[in-house]
């Protein structure tokens, strides 16, 4: 492998490594978290089931009842194998649970991603290209509205019209793309607009300052001094030039939402990662917890990854040796 081949490979595998130290420090952080948590989790997880022997014997299956450092070294050799541990709620294998509640996050996550770029990239380029006229005033007013509206305040308005008023769609729950591309549909539009429209307030600001400095970068002159039209000076030059930054907030976004939206999954009862984490804080399965919050930080390093190894890709500039 030579050329930039083997440049890519070695970033690649530095990345990598990287993240897997990344995700073997957030492993010891949450393990640490979870028993500094004032009270006892097993007698709370019990509650009033709690008997002696029902307490000694969920301990002893917990590993709680062995040294620390001891508890942390098996946790650790666990996760690397896929074993996150038995919920204390539902007594079923968190890693089983979490493989359940992913697509429903991926679903929403994508979802959403897609009406937030569709809203910021053409508001965002419009904006930069009229700059301090009109539409860029009105554009900025709109985005700054955008971010600051609570996103469950926009589910609930969302609700009450389309769902309650117009009984165009269901008010909560989710249906898998395997149940047919219509329920499918029906039940995601409404948290994917709350989210993304929130989520594309943000990154308008975003493309349009994108935008604007590669408008003003001195190859767009030499371009304009050229005669070359004003949409190839768009879309080859201030385009490909604004695409690194645009990229690198579209991966932070996307990382962010995969992680779950707490508060509009908790609205339409979406049965995904962050509801998941609502409810495990609830019922104090910190089990659940541990392993949503691993997948979590899991997840942010590999969206993280392929954003660097674009922006690698896209920006010749970057330098990979």
């Amino acid at each position: 492998m030579n050329g930039f081949g083997w440049p890519l490979a070695r970033f690649i595998l530095l990345r990598l490594l990287y993240s897997a130290i990344v995700l073997l420090g957030v492993i010891i952080v949450v393990f640490l978290l979870i028993q500094v948590v004032p009270g006892d989790p097993v007698r709370i997880a019990l509650g009033t089931r709690y008997t002696p022997q029902a307490y000694d014997a969920l301990r002893h299956a917990s590993g709680l009842d062995q040294p620390a450092f001891t508890q942390l070294v098996h946790y650790i050799g666990n996760v690397f194998t896929g074993d996150l541990g038995v919920s204390f709620r539902d007594n079923e294998p968190v890693t089983t649970t979490l493989l359940q509640r992913l697509p429903a996050t991926i679903a929403l996550a994508l979802s959403a991603i897609v009406v937030a770029l569709v809203i910021s990239i053409p508001l965002g380029t419009w904006a930069a290209m009229r700059e301090g006229r009109m539409a860029d005033n009105s554009i900025r007013v709109l985005s700054q509205f955008g971010i600051s509206v609570p996103d469950f305040w926009m589910g609930i308005l969302l609700i009450a019209v389309f769902s309650t008023a117009l009984g165009w769609l269901p008010s909560a729950g989710y249906r898998p793309l395997s149940a047919g591309p219509v329920p499918w549909l029906e039940h995601i539009v409404l948290p994917a607009i709350t989210v993304g429209a929130v989520t594309g307030a943000i990154m308008t600001r975003y493309v349009r300052t994108a935008v604007l400095e590669a408008a003003n970068a001195p190859f767009v002159v030499t371009a304009q001094s050229k005669g070359l039209s004003r949409r190839r000076i768009l879309v080859a030059h201030i385009g490909r030039n604004a695409l690194v930054p645009v990229l690198t907030i579209s991966g932070i976004q996307l990382a962010a939402l995969l992680g779950g939206v707490i508060v509009v999954e908790v609205v339409f009862a979406w049965p995904g990662l962050g509801k998941l984490v609502y409810d495990s804080v609830a019922a104090r399965d910190y089990p659940m917890l541990q392993g949503a919050i691993l997948l979590i930080a899991a997840i942010f390093l590999i969206v993280n990854l392929v954003v660097d190894v674009l922006y690698a890709i896209i920006d010749p500039r970057i330098r990979l040796s």
